[in-house]
């Protein structure tokens, strides 16, 4: 009884969605227009179960470059309205068209020159009256078994939000790297973290000159603790790196004579590196990929600028 319950739930919530994209028209390219023009903020309001999709929209627009607020209409009704400026935009959120609370904010919203975008179920309604641009949310029936409660009409809102987020991001040529700047927390600010904050620089850079002994390569790669290090020749450019592994395999093979040879004569030419701008997510592809525990951080000019390693990577739990 309870599955048939929350199949026929999903079922009238996924055609309530369905039903909004043969009536996507010149009216959503409108909408978005206006929100890619707007020299403030898009001010989303809404009230009850709307408002509360109001503020999911407004938080998915700021976070994919539009910046957006949420307003609630009854407390800009007592002293909230002065969020509302001049180079705003309005996204207002209401099944009914006539939600008194929003409706009363038509009087500054007119006089401000604020343009209108009204997300409804009724197209004849004030509000869909009083908008530049008119948004067609309406459902065949609500999800709830008595047909009252805000369900399928809330989700046919949320996803028409999420699609005019969307489109907006990519109007605005938004990219990795622009979403990331506003992620530095959480699982999607670690796994967009730059190479330049994880690597090992400075002081911590395990280096060599082609000619520095394997005993102080071996006493350099134990000293910085990454397993390997880098051997740079002139102008600090990269020409190799030396390994744990190649120092066991050396040493297999040469034995006694293994402490005569120089970094240049042990160490792995044209090695893995990375640029410090790449994500962190593109050098664990890269260390999976080539089967290898660091990567040589060089600039264009093939100059060392850092090296970052597979721990690091661990820390961020991109795994």
């Amino acid at each position: 009884m309870n599955r048939e319950i929350a199949r026929r739930v999903l079922r009238i919530e996924a055609e309530a969605i369905a039903g909004l994209i043969d009536r996507l028209d010149e009216r959503f390219d409108a909408a978005v227009d206006i929100l890619l023009k707007c020299q403030g903020r898009v001010v989303v309001t809404g009230m009850g179960k709307s408002g509360l999709i109001g503020r999911k929209i407004a938080a998915t627009l700021s976070s994919t470059g539009t910046p957006a607020v949420f307003l609630h209409p009854a407390e800009a009704l007592h002293g909230d309205l002065g969020m509302l400026v001049r180079g705003d935009a309005l996204l207002s959120i209401s099944y009914s068209g006539d939600t008194e609370e929003i409706v009363g904010l038509l009087g500054r919203t007119k006089r401000l020159g604020i343009p209108i975008i009204t997300m409804t179920g009724n197209l004849k309604s004030p509000l869909a009256a009083a908008s530049e641009v008119t948004l067609d949310i309406s459902v065949r029936e609500e999800a709830c078994s008595l047909n009252l409660a805000p369900t399928a009409s809330t989700t046919a809102a949320l996803a028409l939000g999420d699609a005019l987020a969307v489109a907006l991001l990519d109007r605005r040529g938004f990219r990795e790297e622009d979403f990331a700047a506003l992620h530095p927390s959480g699982k999607l600010g670690k796994k967009l973290q730059r190479i330049e904050d994880l690597m090992h620089a400075g002081e911590r850079l395990p280096v060599v000159r082609p000619d520095t002994a394997i005993a102080d390569v071996i006493y350099e790669i134990s000293r910085k603790g990454l397993g390997m290090t880098a051997v740079v020749g002139e102008g600090n450019r990269l020409i190799g790196i030396v390994t744990d592994g190649d120092l066991r395999r050396l040493m297999q093979k040469r034995r006694s004579s293994a402490l005569e040879l120089t970094a240049a004569e042990c160490m792995t030419e044209r090695p893995v590196t990375i640029s410090r701008c790449e994500f962190a997510s593109a050098a664990l592809g890269l260390m999976e990929e080539r089967k290898i525990t660091s990567v040589v951080v060089v600039d264009e000019q093939q100059r060392v600028e850092g090296v970052v390693h597979l721990h690091d990577l661990w820390t961020l739990e991109l795994f």
